[in-house]
């Protein structure tokens, strides 16, 4: 039986994402993060393979990290309006932990899987931070997908990608509710 009394439940059926606008100092201390990062690491991982790992961006970080991206967007003919709002996403964070996927391409466990336990590290990592009460947000943008900006800003190899930029501070406003998914549109029911 679901008990949705359960701190648990309660907290999965009610969490909601920050705004990366509204995170600001003060960011969890090193001690903080590494709890965080230790309840990240307990997803499912076929193969114990670990594919995955964090880089951690602090603050002094950000403009030359932004600067990288600003030079990426021109080079690539990005939209202006789309390359300001893209830097200004670390311009303004607080922290930012980008979780790395790093496949192992030797290992008979699929890709598919290797990426979806590095998308489940993000997500595990976003729960613990707004769960010890922190603010945090999933974010990716144009530079994740770009392996000039990756190698350039995060000294990732080519054969590695962002899973996500999980953005974490103390929240300023908190967010309203946005509209949830329709699951009577979203679920089929096999019976027999």
């Amino acid at each position: 039986m679901t008990d949705t009394t359960n701190p648990i439940m309660e907290f999965l059926l009610n969490r909601r994402s920050r705004p990366y606008v509204s995170l600001d100092q003060p960011i969890p201390t090193q001690e903080e993060l590494q709890t965080l990062l230790t309840a990240a690491v307990r997803c499912p991982d076929h193969g114990q393979l670990e594919p995955w790992r964090f880089i951690v961006i602090e603050r002094k970080a950000m403009p030359r990290i932004a600067s990288v991206l600003r030079e990426r967007g021109r080079c690539l003919n990005k939209k202006p309006s789309l390359v300001e709002k893209a830097c200004q996403v670390f311009e303004c964070a607080p922290l930012i932990v980008a979780v790395v996927a790093k496949p192992n391409m030797e290992a008979k466990i699929p890709l598919v899987e290797q990426t979806l336990s590095a998308g489940a590290v993000c997500l595990s990592l976003l729960n613990a931070a707004l769960a010890s009460g922190w603010g945090a947000n999933w974010l990716t943008g144009f530079g994740a997908h770009d392996a000039d900006f990756r190698k350039e800003a995060l000294g990732l190899s080519s054969d590695e990608a962002i899973a996500g930029f999980i953005h974490i501070g103390t929240e300023r406003s908190a967010p309203q509710d946005r509209p949830r998914p329709d699951l009577r549109t979203l679920t089929t029911w096999i019976i027999e």
